[in-house]
C-alpha cells in the first residue's frame, strides 16, 4: 500500500507515510484501516507526504468525501491533532483543502494544519496548548 501506517501508544500517535504514486482510494483505504481500530481512539494523527512522487486523480469532491468520512471517526470530545506534511506545493494545496473541508464539517472535532516539514508538525503536535499555537508561528512553538 502506498500509505504505510504505524502506531506510537506511548505518544499516542498515528504515524502515517506516503510513498510512490498515491490514489484517492489508498488515502481511503488508509483512512478505513487506521481508524476503523479501537485502540487508536483519541490518538493524534501525522501523515507525512514528503515520499509521495504524485498524487493520482485528486478532486475538491473527493476532499469534501474523505473530510466528511475522516470526521465520523473523530472522538465527540475533541482535542485530538491532526498534522499533514506536504512539502510539495500542489499536496500542500490539497491539505490546505482538506483542512477548511474539516473545519465547515459539524462532526469534526479534530484540528487539522498543514506543515511544509515533519519537523514542524511534530513540534505542533506536542505543543503543549496546541489550540494557541498556529501554524507558522513561531513566538507559540514549544
Amino acid at each position: 500500500m502506498p500509505i504505510d501506517y504505524r502506531v506510537d501508544h506511548e505518544r499516542r500517535l498515528v504515524l502515517a507515510e506516503g510513498r510512490g504514486a498515491v490514489t484517492a482510494e489508498d488515502i481511503f483505504a488508509y483512512q478505513r484501516e487506521a481508524w476503523s481500530r479501537a485502540d487508536v481512539n483519541g490518538y493524534d494523527e501525522l501523515v507525512d507526504m514528503t515520499g509521495a512522487e504524485k498524487i493520482v486523480e485528486p478532486s475538491s469532491d473527493g476532499m469534501r468525501r474523505l473530510a466528511a468520512m475522516s470526521a465520523q471517526s473523530d472522538p465527540p470530545s475533541g482535542g485530538t491533532r491532526f498534522a499533514i506534511v506536504a512539502p510539495q506545493d500542489f499536496a500542500y494545496g490539497l491539505g490546505r483543502m482538506y483542512e477548511a473541508y474539516r473545519a465547515l464539517n459539524k462532526r469534526s472535532t479534530k484540528q487539522v494544519a498543514v506543515f511544509r516539514s515533519r519537523e514542524e508538525a511534530l513540534r505542533w503536535l506536542t505543543t503543549t496548548s496546541a489550540l494557541d499555537a498556529k501554524p507558522g508561528d513561531p513566538s507559540k512553538s514549544a
